[in-house]
């Protein structure tokens, strides 16, 4: 069987290995269409249901790396853009997980039954 050709360049595992702790997780077998199936088991291995869509690496071992990915809407896709706006939510989200909060302006309950 002819291995695909590639789409990407080639990408070295360490920019996309997060974790170099691989384990076993179960032998599967290619169906008559050459398909194989991975839903028995991601769906107890893998801690999100969030993940939809796989970035798909080969090597020329026909090793597979599946990298979970997810879809960014395009009215946000400026935060990721925006290197100083990202830097001002991190801090944001830090300062309230370290519980450095601030009191808000207005008592905003009363909106609360606002359709």
């Amino acid at each position: 069987m002819a291995m695909p050709a590639v789409v990407d360049p080639v990408v070295k595992t360490e920019d996309i290995v997060r974790d170099k702790n691989f384990h076993d997780v179960a032998d599967v077998r290619v169906d008559g269409k050459g398909r194989v199936c991975l839903a028995r088991f991601l769906a107890k291995e893998l801690p999100s249901g969030d993940v939809a869509l796989y970035k798909v690496y080969l090597n020329s071992f026909g090793q597979i790396i599946l990298d979970p990915q997810v879809t960014v809407p395009a009215h946000e896709v400026w935060l990721l853009k925006n290197p100083k706006a990202m830097k001002m939510v991190a801090e944001g989200w830090k300062a309230a997980q370290e519980g450095k909060l601030v009191d808000a302006r207005e008592d905003y309950t009363k909106y609360a039954d606002d359709p």
